[in-house]
Formats: C-alpha cells, sequence, structure tokens
C-alpha cells in the first residue's frame, strides 16, 4: 500500500463508519477499485484498526455522554455487585451489548470465515443491495420508538445480537445496531447513538486481536513503513468521521433510511454487473 492509498481509504472509512453502507464493505471495494493485493495478512488487520481510529471520534464528540456515571443513592440493601452495576450502570449496558460480537467474531476469525469474507467484493456486492432493500421498508417496520423507553440490559443484548449480523461485509455494523435499536423501541436517534457507544468496546477488541494475530503469525510486518501508515490512516479516519457523524444523525432522525437503501441498491447493483460480464474492478493492473 502506497501513501496515496492509505489516505483514500482512510477517508472512504471515516465517511461509511456511521452511515448504513458498511464501512467495511466500502473499503474493500476501493482496495479492489486501487489495485491492492487482497489476502494480505496486513491489508486485512488495516481495515479493522484503521476502523477504531473513525470510532474513537465518539469519544471525542460524546465525551460528556461516554465518561458519566451515575451518582444517584443505590436502592437500599443493594449488595456491592448492585451499586457498582448502578454507578457505571452506562458501561455495564456496553459490556452485556459487546458481548455477543466477541464470541461470534472470535468463531469467524478462529474458524477462517471472516478472512475469507474479507476477501470477496461478491459478498459486499450482494449484501449491499439485500440490506438496500431492506432499508426501503425498515422505517415503516420498525419506527415505533419513543423516548420513554429506558435501555436495560436485555436491550443491550439483544442489539448486540444484530450487531453480531456485521460480521459479513456489506451488512453495516451501524445498520444493524440503529435496526437492532429500533427494535428494542427505542427512537431513531437514540438507537443511532448508542450504536456510536457499542462501536467503541467492539472495535477496540477487533484492532486488539488483529495486532495480536499480526505479532503471532510474523512480526516482519511492523516496519516503520507499515507502522507509519497505520497511525495516518487512524489519524485520517478519525478526522473525517467527527465531521461526518453530526451529519448523519441529523439526516437519520429527519429522514430515516431509504435514501441509504437506494445508495446500496446502486452501488451493490453496479458492481454485481460489473462481476457478471467479466470486468474487473481494480482501476489500475
Amino acid at each position: 500500500m502506497t501513501w496515496i492509498e492509505t489516505v483514500i481509504i482512510a477517508i472512504v472509512e471515516g465517511l461509511t463508519e456511521f452511515l448504513p453502507v458498511s464501512s467495511t464493505g466500502h473499503m474493500i471495494i476501493t482496495q479492489n477499485l486501487l489495485g491492492i493485493e487482497q489476502g494480505d495478512p496486513f491489508v486485512h488487520a488495516f481495515t479493522f484498526i484503521i476502523q477504531f481510529g473513525a470510532i474513537l471520534s465518539v469519544v471525542c464528540l460524546y465525551w460528556k455522554r461516554f465518561f458519566r456515571f451515575d451518582n444517584t443513592p443505590a436502592p437500599e440493601g443493594s449488595s456491592w455487585l448492585q451499586r457498582m452495576k448502578h454507578r457505571y450502570h452506562f458501561y455495564w449496558l456496553l459490556i452485556v451489548g459487546v458481548l455477543p460480537a466477541i464470541i461470534i467474531g472470535l468463531l469467524a476469525k478462529k474458524s477462517g470465515l471472516l478472512d475469507w469474507l474479507l476477501d470477496s467484493v461478491e459478498v459486499v456486492a450482494i449484501m449491499l443491495v439485500i440490506g438496500g432493500i431492506f432499508m426501503l421498508f425498515c422505517d415503516k417496520l420498525f419506527n415505533k420508538g419513543t423516548e420513554e423507553t429506558k435501555l436495560n440490559e436485555k436491550r443491550a443484548f439483544n442489539i448486540g445480537l444484530y450487531q453480531c449480523i456485521s460480521v459479513i461485509p456489506g451488512v453495516s455494523r451501524s445498520m444493524a445496531t440503529i435496526v437492532g435499536g429500533m427494535t428494542q423501541g427505542l427512537t431513531r436517534q437514540r438507537a443511532a447513538e448508542f450504536s456510536f457507544f457499542l462501536a467503541v468496546p467492539t472495535m477496540a477488541g477487533a484492532t486488539l486481536l488483529d495486532l495480536l494475530d499480526l505479532l503471532k503469525e510474523d512480526a516482519a510486518w511492523a516496519t516503520s513503513h507499515n507502522i507509519a501508515m497505520l497511525l495516518l490512516g487512524c489519524v485520517v479516519a478519525f478526522i473525517v468521521a467527527l465531521l461526518a457523524m453530526k451529519w448523519f444523525v441529523a439526516f437519520l432522525t429527519k429522514y430515516g433510511f431509504k435514501a441509504f437503501g437506494i445508495y446500496r441498491i446502486i452501488v451493490g447493483g453496479i458492481i454485481i454487473v460489473l462481476l457478471l460480464t467479466g470486468h474487473s474492478l481494480a482501476m489500475v493492473d
């Protein structure tokens, strides 16, 4: 990968991380368009690690809400564990919500399924179209949330189950968790915000796992050039995501998913047609 390719992919990641269009899918498409070799362990790791850079923009933009504690008195007679859960309730919900992704993600990685999916632009294209068709109707199906609905352990866990679907590139972690939140009675805005918060432990875990795997397999990748590219990718993704996030929340709250669904169908459809007619996505061979 070159410096220019690193910046382009990081911009794509920052723009799409919080949009329901699949940032991983778009990075795979972009890598194919740029002619970057698929199957390289460093390319796989780069795809996940720079997502963590974008996710950190959540902590920056919502820092007052992310670093929050419940200082109200716990119910009388509460055990120390109950008091801890009461004070750190927000973080407890994040832990509950991320558990399904930890289990499914580890199984998918250990089986080799995740690496296979990351190399398949065909899977990305098909899932973009399927997800796009679903998004044309999901507002009417699930838009029944209210501000009064409280986020509890059961709802957080169920949202985490929806997040597991996004192990398939092209599904979109953002779409899966926002729709999951809406099925639990949350409004679009509250579902989107919890989706952002849940992304922090999810992507932190994925980043750590990828780094450990890279170091375990072959530390030769850790050249100054590759490390510099990772840092540059994270910084660029962070800045772009910071600018894109607030726009997305405002747009989603006002207009819903339909526009994103149409976009997904068009992009996925074009890629499917190109692949079926024997054309390569690579702009440079």
